[in-house]
């Protein structure tokens, strides 16, 4: 009900930040989501720090926001799921660029092992790269925003952080988490008088990127698999509508309220209705 109300006003609220003079971090930016975000951002007066392991697809995100208009650019080689190297390279960010006004969180990986196949080592970095890499990225950069009670963070989590999905217990462990922390950091803002520092949360279902490997949806009407440029663009147009959930396709919804309400043995009919353990196992499974 929450959502649905904040929704509705977001549909008629004219209020949109600009983003002109903002310090804006994206990691995981060398491909996909990332690159995209960057991508839409660059003609609108931001600088942008890049950070990635992937140093040539990191290089061809800062030459397309150049191409874009992006005036300002860093690029950042940063292995996400070590906590040494964001600290690290936090550091250089604030001494050779500024303090991040603007952090999306965006770096993941999707295994898509059952839970008896993933080792102790898979879920463990699964963790450190979808998750410990935000509290990392958050406790290096938030403070500079809480000290001027201004900035914006950004999570990306998943719909498998709402829900739990078929070969993706790793993954939804670690999308729920980001979930929960940031409910609990936007409470701790907010009743710390706080509130100029604005929070969101993107929750999609799949996006065609490196990550879902070829991924298809059994039912594209009801969890249509969208596009990068198209997704990129829902996320920045809610980080200018400063809304705390981004949830995407409206599907999605519909689960949540399934879990709510229903016994699990009617989600798990409807996640056999979708197809969606067979769409898994033919972009996942292993012989």
């Amino acid at each position: 009900i929450f959502l649905l109300i904040e929704n509705m006003f977001c549909i008629f609220s004219l209020r949109k930040r600009c983003f002109a003079g903002e310090i804006v971090l994206i990691t995981g930016s060398a491909n996909g989501i990332g690159r995209q975000v960057a991508l839409k951002l660059a003609p609108l007066g931001v600088t942008l720090v890049l950070w990635d392991i992937d140093d040539e697809g990191n290089k061809e995100t800062s030459r397309l926001a150049q191409e874009n208009g992006a005036s300002r650019v860093f690029v950042y080689h940063c292995d996400c799921s070590s906590r040494e190297d964001v600290y690290e390279q936090a550091d250089k960010v604030r001494k050779e660029v500024g303090d991040v006004t603007i952090l999306i969180n965006n770096a993941g990986r999707l295994l898509g092992k059952k839970f008896c196949e993933l080792t102790d080592e898979d879920f463990e970095k699964t963790l450190r790269i979808n998750f410990f890499s935000q509290v990392w990225t958050c406790k290096a950069f938030l403070p500079a925003m809480v000290a001027c009670n201004r900035g914006h963070l950004v999570s990306t989590a998943s719909g498998a952080g709402l829900i739990g999905l078929y070969r993706s217990s790793d993954y939804c462990a670690s999308k729920s988490a980001i979930i929960g922390m940031m409910e609990a950091i936007n409470s701790e803002l907010y009743h710390g008088g706080k509130r100029g520092i604005k929070t969101t949360i993107i929750c999609p279902y799949f996006i065609s990127t490196k990550l879902s490997k070829g991924f298809k949806s059994k039912r594209p009407c009801l969890f249509p698999v969208y596009d990068p440029e198209y997704a990129a663009s829902r996320i920045v147009d809610a980080i200018k509508k400063e809304k705390f959930y981004l949830i995407m396709p409206p599907a999605v919804y519909l689960l949540v309220c399934l879990i709510s309400f229903l016994p699990r043995k009617a989600v798990l009919f409807f996640e056999s209705y979708t197809k969606f353990p067979e769409s898994m196992e033919e972009a996942f499974g292993r012989k």
